[in-house]
């Protein structure tokens, strides 16, 4: 069947896909694109489009972006339920489907409710797409080349980003409903080019010892990665709801000039999954994920300094590479703090996947309450995520170092 065509040519004269298997990477690949990089980065740059078109306060147009996360968080957890009850692929489908709806839906600003509901399920198709889609392309691809295509499935949140940052311009030109209008268009031939091409069968699992109680090194440290991670998401809201509003209301730049800094931001969450992944290797994943904790502190903070264009352009691409380039650091780093133990090492993922979706929920609301009940100060936001990375990174230094008074002592 066409999973076991995909593994088992992946292996000849040098490990490169055949393909089958660039076909189901690029299924995956639409599927990233749709679920994360348009249904929930393409409405930063339409949100002070919203605003200014009188559709929605700028109070209650935040928290519609918040929806999105909330609804993110629902489909991760229910993913894989839902999946169990329908067929995966069949799962994919539809939820490809109930994305690109929601962007037609949102054409039309009913009500409050209408649009929160359209943007809360947006979330929910995107986060199952990305519980589902590239774990069922993954194991029929070989171990050498793995590396490489995971990059490939999850640059499309990049690219959606980058996308929407220069296509959502255009399409305003031509209307706000027009721009929702031409995002549903673009969602649905991806989604079509996505259709088919899914592995039929499952990938061949490598035989495991049988399960058993086992000792979990450096457990504190584990533990603590799992609220450095929340805390990454959180200290991320800052820039992913509020950066082009921020340069186009509160800079008073207008909505095209925002757009340019969110084409930034998707261009450094293009090359951020590579660029983090060969830091790993050179200096190892906990050594990186501390290196990354502290860059981000910076780059998250420096749009409340008011530093000039050149500064906002560079913390536009950190910051968006880190978005994606934390996902293989904190993997790689749950691989270091589990070497033997592979499924715990599955676990302790969807554990720190849980985490990641409910902080970041939690402060896309709680920044949007912060930015009402202020009056809109976009620098305290800038500075809460900021907050949140040191603290990330504090968190990682103390459970380190505990860790190892705790196996000195043994």
């Amino acid at each position: 069947m066409a999973g076991d065509v995909i593994h088992g040519a992946d292996h000849k004269k040098g490990g490169a896909p055949n393909a089958l298997a660039r076909r189901a990477i690029l299924c995956a690949f639409c599927t990233s694109l749709i679920g994360i990089g348009l249904a929930r980065f393409a409405y930063t740059p339409l949100l002070p489009a919203i605003i200014g078109a009188h559709w929605f306060e700028p109070s209650a147009a935040a928290y519609l972006g918040a929806a999105n996360l909330a609804g993110y968080l629902a489909g991760a957890l229910l993913g894989r339920r839902i999946a169990g009850q329908l067929s995966l692929v069949t799962t994919i489908r539809i939820m490809m489907l109930v994305a690109t709806t929601s962007f037609f839906a949102c054409a039309f600003p009913l009500s409050f409710l209408w649009f929160f509901t359209w943007r809360f399920v947006a979330g929910a198709a995107g986060g199952a797409l990305m519980v589902l889609a590239a774990p069922s392309v993954l194991p029929h691809i070989g171990p050498s080349r793995r590396g490489l295509a995971s990059g490939l499935i999850f640059m499309g949140v990049g690219v959606g980003v980058a996308a929407s940052g220069t296509l959502v311009p255009l399409l305003l030109r031509q209307g706000l409903q027009e721009a929702w209008f031409g995002l549903g268009a673009l969602s649905l031939i991806l989604a079509a080019i996505a259709w088919t091409g899914w592995p039929s069968e499952a990938a061949p699992v490598a035989s495991a010892p049988a399960a058993r109680e086992v000792h979990v090194p450096k457990r504190l440290t584990l533990r603590a990665l799992y609220l450095e991670y929340a805390l990454n998401a959180a200290g991320w809201v800052p820039h992913m709801i509020f950066l082009v509003d921020f340069v186009a209301r509160g800079l008073g730049e207008g909505v095209e000039i925002g757009a340019r800094f969110w084409v930034l931001f998707g261009i450094g969450a293009t090359v951020g999954p590579v660029l983090a992944g060969h830091l790993a290797d050179r200096i190892g994943f906990g050594a990186a994920l501390r290196l990354s904790f502290t860059i981000e502190a910076v780059a998250v903070a420096i749009p409340a300094f008011g530093l000039g264009e050149a500064w906002l352009m560079a913390s536009s691409v950190v910051v968006g590479a880190f978005v994606t380039g934390t996902v293989p650091l904190v993997l790689g780093r749950i691989g270091e703090l589990l070497p033997h133990h592979p499924a715990q090492q599955k676990v302790a993922w969807s554990l720190a996947t849980v985490f990641f979706a409910l902080f970041q929920a939690a402060a896309a609301y709680g920044l949007s309450f912060v930015f009402s009940a202020t009056g809109g100060n976009y620098r305290l936001l800038f500075f809460i995520g900021s907050g949140a990375m040191i603290l990330a990174l504090a968190i990682d230094l103390v459970a380190a170092g505990l860790d190892r008074t705790r196996a000195a002592k043994r």
